[in-house]
């Protein structure tokens, strides 16, 4: 009997965490269902914990053979679509690619703190570049010279590691936030953030972001 996917995911508007796993699940190409909490609600909290005592979106859950995993944290997701859909290449082929690629994912995970505060996930909307401290600008500077050398290596006209990977999973919300706030961009690097807005699983999540602003979700 084939696994039942359940991704519970946050406000898509504002979720960046669940926007991450989202994207691998659509390039791993498997049926899921979702479960959308609203965020920054009384009750968020309590909602959240019915699904994961962490008490943070997003949240996997794999029921196969009677039995059901749970798995939260973003990147712990991708991981773990990657072993059990080794054919979506989640990752790349070749171990030092591999191994570059885990860095690049590990630090969006784990770093741009200042980013995060100063562009916080608004995905449905275009603001005005806010003013922005100087440690915001050297993490986007770090993310722009990071974007190139990838780009630079894979060629022309594709994604950070040739084929859509994890990478590029963890670097979504950043597209978003950049295109949100109207942060510049040199040409190769717009080309990028073009075509991964072009992705079907990101057009269909901005048609959900859209609709939940259009209700005063978000």
């Amino acid at each position: 009997m084939a696994a039942h996917y359940t991704l519970i995911l946050g406000t898509k508007n504002l979720s960046s965490w669940s926007l991450r796993p989202y994207l691998a699940m659509r390039a791993a190409a498997v049926p899921f269902e979702e479960i959308v909490i609203r965020l920054d609600q009384p009750d968020s909290k309590a909602q959240i914990l019915k699904h994961s005592a962490a008490g943070k979106v997003p949240v996997l859950k794999i029921v196969e053979n009677g039995r059901t995993a749970t798995i939260w944290d973003s990147l712990a997701i991708c991981e773990t679509l990657a072993e059990r859909h080794p054919a979506a290449k989640l990752w790349p082929d070749d171990a030092d690619e591999r191994a570059l690629a885990r860095a690049y994912v590990s630090e969006m995970h784990s770093g741009f703190p200042d980013l995060r505060r100063t562009l916080s996930m608004d995905f449905a909307r275009v603001h005005a570049t806010p003013e922005m401290t100087a440690d915001t600008k050297a993490q986007i500077v770090r993310i722009i010279e990071a974007w190139t050398s990838a780009l630079s290596r894979a060629g022309a006209g594709v994604f950070l590691f040739g084929h859509f990977s994890i990478a590029d999973c963890m670097y979504a919300p950043v597209v978003s936030r950049f295109l949100t706030y109207g942060v510049e961009l040199p040409p190769a690097l717009r080309a990028y953030c073009a075509r991964m807005m072009a992705l079907p699983a990101m057009q269909d999540w901005a048609r959900a972001a859209q609709a939940e602003v259009d209700a005063g979700l978000a």
